[in-house]
C-alpha cells in the first residue's frame, strides 16, 4: 500500500522506476509533478521564492522533485549525467534560499540531439518559461518522446543536414505546456550565463494534432475538396507527426542557409515585425521547393531505375508530397487567424501566402467555396520564395532601414495595409534620416489587417482556434 505523500515530508524514496515506457503512470512521476506544479504557486516572475514564510513549503516540494527524479532516472540511463546534475541544481537552489534559479549545469549536461532514436524518452525538468505559454521562469516537468522515423534519419545525414534539431512527442507535463507551446528551447532555462546552444526541439505531435483539427474544420467551412493525399493526414495523426518533422528539420536549418542581409535571430534586435514575417515565410517555402525538388528527384529515379524505390525512398517521397500540403493549408488556415492582431508576423505570413496565390491565379474563393488549380501551385509558391530570396540578396548591399523599406514594399505590395498607416503614406523626412527605433516605432500593431475573408473565416474558426491549447497527439 502506498503512503500518501501530499502535504506530508517525503520518508525514504519513492519505489524506482525501470521502463521509460510507463514512466507517466508511475507514483515517482506523480508526485514529482505535483510538486513541480505546487511550488510554481510560491515563484514570481524571475522563478524565485522571494517570501521567506514559503521556504518550508519550497524546501518539501525540492525534496518531492529531486526523489522523483532520482526514482525516474534508471528509467532513463541516457540522460544519466543530466539527471544528476538535475538534483544538485535543485539542491543548490533550496540552499539558495531559492534566490533567482540556476540551472546552467543540468542544462549543459542534458544533450537530447545525441539520442535521435525514433521512440526515446527523457525526463525534462527546468525552471523555464514557455514560448506561447508563460512569460515567467516557473518550474516545468516533462516526459517526452523522441520521434525519428528512419527517412528522417536518412534526410538528416544526406543534404539536410541539422545536428541541433530534436523531434518531440509531449507524454506528460506541467501547465506551461497545457497552452499553445510547441516547442523546448534551451534558451528559455533560467541560467547564470548562456552557454553555446546544442540543440533545439518541436514538439510535432501537438503540430499535428493542431493541424489536422484547424484544416478539417476550415475545409469544411470553405467547402474545399481536399485531394486525396491532403485528406489522409486529417484521419492519420502519425503520418502528420511525420510530415511535420520533414518539414520542420528543413525549416530550422534554413535560418543560417542562403544570402542573407543579417543574421535573423541570433542577434537580438528590434525590427518591424512584418520583417520575422519575411523570415520565417522564407523558411517555410524553402522547405516546400525542396519538398518539391526531392519528389521530382525520386519520381525521375524510379522511372529511370525501372523498379520500385526502397521502403525509405518511398516513404520520403510520400511525404515530400504531403509537406507541401502542410505548408499551405497551415499558412493559410491556422497562422494567418491564430493569435492577436498585436505584431502578429506569423499571422501575416499566412495572409501573405494567401493573397500570393489568389493574385497569381491558382487560389479561388469563388461562389462562397475555395478552391486550387493544384497543377499550377507549385510554381507560385517558388516564385514567392523567390521573391524573398531575391530582397535579401539585394539587401545585402542595402543600410538596414533601406531593406526594411524594400521589405514593406514587397508585402504592401501583395497585402493591403492598414489604411492609417504612416508607412504606407510614406514616413517623413525626420523619420527616414533619424534612428531605426522610429522607424519600428512607426508601424502599427495591426499593420495589416485581416481581408474580409480572414476576417469572416475567423469568426467561425475562432472556437476550433481556441480548442486546440494543449492539445496532444492523443486527442484526434
Amino acid at each position: 500500500m502506498t503512503t500518501p505523500l501530499q502535504n506530508t515530508a517525503i520518508i525514504g524514496e519513492p519505489e524506482v522506476v525501470e521502463d521509460a515506457a510507463h514512466a507517466e503512470s508511475s507514483a515517482a512521476w506523480r508526485m514529482l509533478k505535483d510538486a513541480a506544479v505546487a511550488i510554481r504557486e510560491l515563484q514570481v516572475k524571475d522563478g524565485s521564492i522571494p517570501d521567506a514564510a514559503d521556504h518550508d513549503a519550497a524546501r518539501r516540494h525540492v525534496a518531492e522533485i529531486t526523489a522523483g527524479i532520482r526514482a525516474l532516472s534508471p528509467a532513463f540511463p541516457h540522460d544519466a549525467a543530466y539527471l544528476s546534475a538535475l538534483v544538485t541544481d535543485f539542491d543548490r537552489w533550496a540552499a539558495s534560499g531559492f534566490d533567482v534559479p540556476d540551472f546552467l549545469d543540468s542544462l549543459v549536461a542534458f544533450q537530447p540531439q545525441e539520442h535521435r532514436v525514433d521512440g526515446i524518452r527523457h525526463l525534462v525538468v527546468f525552471p523555464m518559461y514557455t514560448q506561447n505559454g508563460s512569460s515567467d521562469r516557473l518550474v516545468e516537468a516533462l516526459i517526452v518522446e523522441t520521434i525519428w522515423p528512419e527517412f528522417i534519419g536518412e534526410l538528416e545525414a544526406g543534404d539536410y543536414g541539422n545536428k541541433l534539431f530534436v523531434s518531440l512527442r509531449l507524454i506528460d507535463f506541467t501547465p506551461g505546456y497545457d497552452t499553445n507551446s510547441a516547442v523546448l528551447f534551451p534558451e528559455t532555462v533560467a541560467m547564470r550565463e548562456i552557454p553555446p546552444f546544442t540543440w533545439g526541439a518541436i514538439f510535432q505531435d501537438r503540430e499535428a494534432a493542431r493541424y489536422r483539427r484547424v484544416v478539417g474544420a476550415a475545409s469544411e467551412i470553405t467547402k474545399l475538396e481536399l485531394p486525396e493525399d491532403a485528406a489522409r493526414m486529417l484521419d492519420d495523426q502519425d503520418l502528420t507527426e511525420k510530415t511535420f518533422v520533414m518539414w520542420d528539420i528543413i525549416h530550422d536549418r534554413t535560418h543560417m542557409r542562403g544570402d542573407l542581409p543579417f543574421d535573423p535571430f541570433m542577434i537580438k534586435q528590434r525590427m518591424p515585425f512584418f520583417l520575422y514575417s519575411l523570415e520565417e515565410l522564407r523558411c517555410d517555402l524553402t522547405a516546400f521547393r525542396e519538398s518539391v525538388a526531392i519528389q521530382r528527384r525520386l519520381r525521375s529515379l524510379s522511372l529511370s531505375k525501372g523498379d520500385e524505390l526502397t521502403a525509405t525512398e518511398q516513404e520520403m517521397l510520400e511525404h515530400a508530397g504531403l509537406v507541401q500540403y502542410a505548408v499551405i493549408f497551415d499558412r493559410i488556415f491556422r497562422f494567418a487567424i491564430t493569435g492577436s492582431r498585436v505584431r502578429n508576423y506569423d499571422g501575416l505570413g499566412g495572409q501573405l501566402l494567401f493573397a500570393w496565390l489568389h493574385q497569381r491565379g491558382v487560389l479561388h474563393w469563388t461562389d462562397t467555396r475555395l478552391a486550387f488549380d493544384w497543377d499550377g501551385v507549385p510554381e507560385a509558391v517558388i516564385a514567392l520564395g523567390e521573391a524573398i530570396d531575391d530582397l535579401y540578396w539585394r539587401s545585402i548591399d542595402r543600410p538596414k532601414t533601406a531593406h526594411w523599406l524594400a521589405a514593406y514594399e514587397l508585402v504592401s505590395s501583395v497585402v493591403a495595409p492598414n489604411p492609417a498607416s504612416v508607412w504606407a503614406r510614406g514616413l517623413s523626412d525626420e523619420v527616414l534620416a533619424g534612428a531605426p527605433k522610429g522607424y519600428t516605432d512607426a508601424v502599427l500593431d495591426d499593420e495589416f489587417p485581416l481581408s474580409m475573408f480572414f476576417e469572416a473565416l475567423e469568426k467561425k474558426m475562432r472556437d476550433v482556434i481556441a480548442s486546440t491549447s494543449g492539445i496532444r497527439g492523443t486527442d484526434g
